[in-house]
């Protein structure tokens, strides 16, 4: 249905793409692989028009094509799924899926209608999304079903995504891929960017791995593996599970007593009580929505003092109504669940990233201006202990591809040593070498005697990382449990409300 030929593009001395050649076959789901950095996303984006290629041909179905624009891509029925979200915050659900696309005339815009027709396709996928809905008040995970709905909407043939399940539970991404499924099904071709080994093995029929810019490889799933794969795309062996002794608490660090937060919904948090003691990671499981931001976000310091009630601790001493630069001074570092939005500045360079939360302290600053000598050492040394790529730290935060932001706000704040890590979604978008290297740096953390609470929404990586598990539902605590003794099942039960 779709074929890349020879596709060149780069930026400025950057070559993203270095001659890649794909072809996606129709009625099929097509895996894209590699590391972040790797050219995946944007040879994708050259099928869809959002980026030009500097040399090269696109065929679909068999006949060359000129895609100059999304626009281009759209009307050969193209759709695309962007890692990053393309939202209006303040428009509702059914805003953001006609725009550009608007039923009636400009006049008289028939905004019932297209409210009908997306719910009927969201009923129909089993979407759950309410058209009516104001972006801003859903989770990430409900945003990424509207973008799949707006590309449905258009009618697309050919659905490219990229990092569809990132944000999604367990449940939800075998939700999701029953539906890509049934898509297949129906004669549509799916092409999927994705990290995760195990859900291009569960899902695809294809897979591409690209490393560097340039395609090292295309198999057929049924006749490869995980571990084939992992040394595919890292061009080594990699270690697919997490390894780490038992570990050693000592004094508490965090308490949390009776903590409540409302938010625009209603409570997100009702009474929780719990602590973390130094040297262990104390994980959070739940399926998204159900209170985790807003736990991470009020020990961090960022929930309005009205929207929340009961006391949080630090090293015995209350910090309840400290400011957010207050906490981090007495050693709280913030990894957050939304990079673009809590993580980054996106249109500063690495550097000013870096140094954000110590931008007013020595040695950053001296004699009250900034010293530069100091910011870029701390830069270089940011980018090359956690491989941020590529290695430039004029560029801009916004050029960087998503795993390779996340990398440069974990390196930020690791690098503070903080006595407590509070970190959501710590490998949410990152490449598979990359998730080896979070989760060894976790672990070291850890075992240097910080303080670690940990969300994610990858139930997998919270049960192998946390020392202790605590499960939420509707903003409550309804169990703590062993990791290492209790099964996905009896977690994951916890996680609906059952007993």
């Amino acid at each position: 249905m779709l074929e890349l030929k020879n596709i060149t593009k780069t930026f400025g001395n950057i070559v993203a793409n270095d001659s890649v050649s794909i072809k996606i076959e129709k009625g099929t789901i097509h895996a894209i692989v590699g590391e972040n950095g790797a050219g995946k996303s944007t040879i994708m984006r050259v099928a869809y028009g959002f980026y030009t290629a500097d040399s090269g041909e696109i065929l679909f179905d068999g006949k060359p094509v000129s895609i100059k624009t999304p626009h281009d891509a759209i009307a050969l029925k193209i759709g695309m799924v962007h890692q990053h979200f393309m939202l209006v915050d303040t428009m509702t659900v059914a805003e953001n899926i006609i725009l550009g696309a608007e039923t009636g005339s400009a006049a008289n815009l028939d905004l019932e209608k297209a409210n009908k027709d997306i719910l009927a396709l969201s009923n129909e996928l089993r979407l759950g999304v309410n058209p009516k809905a104001l972006i801003e008040d859903l989770s990430v995970g409900a945003q990424q079903r509207v973008e799949l709905l707006k590309a449905l909407y258009r009618n697309a043939e050919l659905l490219i995504l990229d990092e569809p399940t990132a944000v999604l539970t367990p449940q939800e991404t075998e939700e999701f891929f029953n539906i890509l499924r049934r898509m297949r099904s129906s004669g549509k071709t799916v092409v999927i960017i994705t990290h995760k080994l195990e859900e291009v093995l569960a899902i695809s029929d294809d897979v591409t791995v690209m490393r560097d810019g340039k395609v090292v490889g295309n198999v057929k799933t049924a006749e490869t593996s995980a571990k084939d794969l992992a040394r595919m795309i890292v061009g080594r062996d990699v270690l697919l599970r997490i390894e780490k002794t038992a570990a050693q608490p000592k004094q508490t660090i965090l308490t949390v007593e009776s903590l409540s937060v409302k938010n625009a919904h209603g409570d997100a948090l009702d009474k929780v009580s719990f602590d973390v003691r130094a040297g262990e990671i104390v994980g959070i499981a739940g399926i998204e929505g159900n209170g985790q931001t807003e736990l991470i976000e009020a020990v961090a310091g960022l929930i309005a003092k009205a929207n929340r009630s009961g006391t949080i601790s630090f090293e015995g001493a209350e910090i309840t109504n400290l400011s957010a630069r207050n906490r981090k001074e007495l050693g709280i570092a913030h990894i957050p669940e939304d990079r673009h939005r809590r993580g980054l500045l996106l249109d500063s360079d690495l550097e000013e990233n870096a140094i954000l939360g110590v931008h007013y302290r020595p040695p950053v600053t001296a004699g009250g201006f900034l010293n530069s000598t100091v910011i870029e050492a701390r830069t270089k040394e940011i980018i090359h202990n956690f491989d941020v790529r590529p290695p430039n730290p004029q560029l801009s935060a916004k050029s960087l591809s998503g795993g390779n932001q996340q990398k440069l706000i974990i390196g930020r704040e690791f690098e503070l040593n903080p006595k407590l890590l509070l970190v959501s979604q710590p490998t949410r978008g990152v490449d598979i070498g990359a998730i080896e290297f979070i989760h060894r740096k976790l672990i070291a953390l850890r075992d240097a005697g910080t303080a670690v609470l940990l969300v994610s929404a990858e139930l997998e990586e919270v049960t192998a990382l946390a020392d202790r598990l605590i499960v939420f539902h509707k903003g409550k605590i309804v169990g703590e449990v062993d990791p290492k003794q209790a099964s996905k099942e009896e977690i994951g039960l916890l996680m609906t409300g059952g007993k």
